[in-house]
């Protein structure tokens, strides 16, 4: 039995930091064991790797702030828009990796704000149709300002993940209550409902469609 989600702005807030806060804790870790390695190993090809790693995961770093701060963040005043070209710069640098790519077939505009974070939580919600990674495909769902988005997932062992569709809907089970792992679709269909958007899934083979129109 599904009920309706209830967060008060305090809970949705504290939910979405430790969202991130989850996302960015792996690769500043490596950092820090990265420093350990430096400061206590002799081994030039030990501390090879250890700056190697520094690298890396202070890329990765990087690249999930920047993702969060336009999927999450205020990005600017309200009304606000956002070049869909810098969506598409922060969605490659949080997504592809040697297992996942992503294509993207958006036209280069000023959007509205909260289409684009919605469009960039969805994104986030593509990932977790593929769990062994795979190919994610970004699309126009129409044209224009009014138009949608389709976004395409292939890959081994695609899914809808249990409970995503209600998430999305603003439902929950055992009584509404979320966690930091639900609150990012919850917050997508959010921003689908602030926006005037309906979101619909389908499960085909080893592809998911995620279909973004206007309700």
């Amino acid at each position: 039995m599904t009920t309706a989600i209830d967060l008060d702005k305090l809970d949705l807030a504290a939910l979405l930091c430790s969202r991130v806060c989850h996302d960015v804790i792996s690769p500043v870790g490596a950092i820090v064991n990265g420093l350990e390695v430096l400061e206590d190993e002799d081994d030039p090809a030990m501390k090879s790797f250890a700056l190697d790693l520094i690298a890396k995961s202070a890329r990765q770093a990087s690249a999930r702030l920047q993702f969060a701060r336009l999927a999450f963040g205020a990005a600017g005043s309200a009304g606000a828009q956002i070049d869909t070209g810098d969506a598409e710069k922060v969605a490659r640098g949080f997504i592809e990796d040697d297992r996942t790519s992503l294509t993207w077939h958006l036209p280069r505009v000023l959007a509205p704000k909260n289409k684009v974070k919605l469009l960039l939580n969805l994104l986030v919600v593509a990932t977790s149709t593929i769990p062994r990674g795979g190919r994610i495909n970004v699309e126009e769902n129409g044209a224009g300002e009014e138009g949608g988005f389709r976004l395409t997932t292939q890959g081994s062992h695609s899914r809808i993940p249990p409970h995503l569709v209600s998430l999305l809907a603003g439902e929950a089970q055992e009584g509404g209550s979320v966690d930091a792992h639900a609150i990012q679709p919850h917050y997508a269909g959010l921003l689908a409902r602030a926006t005037g958007y309906g979101i619909s899934l389908a499960h085909e083979g080893d592809a998911v469609t995620i279909l973004v129109g206007r309700d």
